[in-house]
């Protein structure tokens, strides 16, 4: 079920009015069956995929906590992280593995047998994978009590407002809510709705809208123009942030009608001034999870030149491949974790300093110039494979005289422009609570304007939203 559709629009209600009307030593129950709904819309089988993982790294947390020896521990989480990411790479990466194992045999002249088993990915496998290894490792950590409650760890693995593209939530966070008895608040409940309004709103209105031309770039970029490219390029890197800070937004809201609060995803990432403001402002429960369980466990920036570098380029290659089974990812990866390091080696030579006063005119050129990088590097991560990454960047260089038939309506420039500019608002804000500042006049103006707009304006193609690949 996605949030943009005519079963979600009847299942929300229907579920959050049950939520309150129950009591609370049902709620769970209750929230569990409807995560579980949720996710079969997608393909129902699927579901035993996910209850495979929540069993395996349920009786890990219970093992970890009562083995008073340091290494029986460390074998439990040993044991528990290899078994739930051998899901993942079974169903996620085993193709990709495969076929770039035949590729060394071919070039290296070694017997490797070809097997091939086409599995279609679970949706949301990487989040709630990752999301689970959280809890184990937290517990293993000593940060986290393991949860005795089968059905409560369930639904922290299963609720469903961020079951299939995140946030990615830590368990002293969501568990502990879990637990708690959440009343009926009319703040929780304007909050809610004016993010699930405005998630809707920024994904059907601008990001699908914009998709229409994208494609249009993506499908032959040898026939479109440098100028046409080039736009295609600044639409996608707003097609792929309105699409996922929507989801995002529509999820922190389902959450927060209920009275739970799940973490930010987004602060405005297109106003960095360098790409390592970039990633601590985008997809930040995916960075922060790399971050903490990756980045420090290699020994973080406590470490040599040459071992900091190896470090960064690590973690960004795995958050590359996290992201799909493909080269152009990995690529997409690294390339970001070299720019971070040229970037930081660069400040010291140039002793760039936090309490410099920066100029506003070169804060400005230095958003600039991180958007643009950004907006380029997207086409590693857009592209299927690396020839459409060179026919994208070759037609760009090549077709600067060409004409073409590519032409973009006013309006989705005018829905652009008017995101950027509520964007320029939101600078280390979240959209519900700066609206409900706002006085009730241009507040209900905001409703009504975005309401008309997902009726009137919505693209007829509804298009999927583009982290459920991953």
């Amino acid at each position: 079920m996605v949030f943009n559709s005519i079963q979600f629009v009847l299942f929300f209600p229907i579920v959050t009015l049950l939520y309150f009307l129950l009591p609370f030593k049902y709620r769970w129950f209750h929230l569990l069956i409807a995560s579980c709904i949720f996710y079969m819309f997608f393909i129902p089988q699927y579901i035993f995929i996910l209850f495979t993982t929540i069993v395996i790294d349920y009786i890990a947390g219970i093992w970890i906590e009562k083995s008073d020896n340091r290494k029986t521990k460390k074998r439990y989480l040993v044991i528990s992280i290899i078994s739930t990411c051998l899901v993942l790479f079974v169903f996620k990466y085993f193709d990709f593995f495969n076929e770039n194992m035949l590729l060394l045999s071919h070039k290296f002249g070694f017997h490797y047998p070809e097997k091939t088993i086409h599995f279609i990915l679970p949706i949301g496998l990487s989040f709630h994978t990752f999301q689970s290894l959280s809890y184990v490792i937290e517990v293993y950590k000593g940060k986290q009590k393991a949860e005795k409650h089968f059905g409560i760890y369930s639904l922290y693995v299963m609720f469903y407002p961020q079951l299939v593209t995140g946030p990615i939530e830590r368990p002293q966070n969501l568990l502990v809510q879990l637990r708690q008895e959440k009343k009926f608040q009319y703040s929780n409940l304007s909050e809610g709705m004016r993010l699930i309004l405005f998630g809707l709103f920024i994904k059907m209105v601008v990001a699908d809208n914009l998709a229409v031309y994208v494609d249009q770039i993506y499908t032959d970029p040898t026939t479109h123009s440098t100028l046409s490219i080039l736009t295609g390029l600044f639409f996608y890197s707003f097609q792929i942030y309105c699409d996922f800070y929507g989801y995002s937004s529509i999820a922190i809201g389902c959450a927060r009608v209920m009275g739970y609060s799940l973490m930010d995803n987004f602060r405005t990432p297109y106003f960095s001034q360098s790409i390592g403001e970039f990633w601590h402002r985008w997809h930040i429960s995916l960075s922060s999870w790399f971050r903490d369980y990756v980045y420090f466990s290699l020994g973080g920036n406590r470490v040599k030149l040459q071992r900091w570098v190896f470090n960064i380029l690590v973690v960004f290659a795995l958050s590359g491949l996290w992201h799909g089974a493909q080269w152009t990812f990995v690529i997409w990866g690294l390339a970001h974790g070299i720019l971070l390091v040229l970037e930081t080696l660069l400040n010291r030579v140039l002793g760039a300093g936090k309490d410099r006063e920066v100029p506003q005119i070169r804060k400005f050129f230095q958003v600039i110039f991180t958007f643009t990088t950004v907006t380029f590097v997207w086409v590693l991560f857009r592209a299927k494979d690396m020839s459409q990454v060179s026919s994208v960047f070759k037609s760009v260089f090549q077709n600067v005289g060409l004409q073409d038939n590519f032409h973009v309506e006013p309006k989705i420039w005018f829905f652009l422009l008017c995101f950027i500019i509520l964007d320029s608002f939101l600078v280390n804000k979240r959209f519900d609570l700066w609206c409900g500042k706002q006085k009730l006049v241009p507040r209900w103006s905001f409703y009504a304007i975005m309401i008309f707009l997902i009726i009137v304006q919505s693209n007829v193609d509804n298009f999927p939203f583009i982290y459920f690949q991953f």
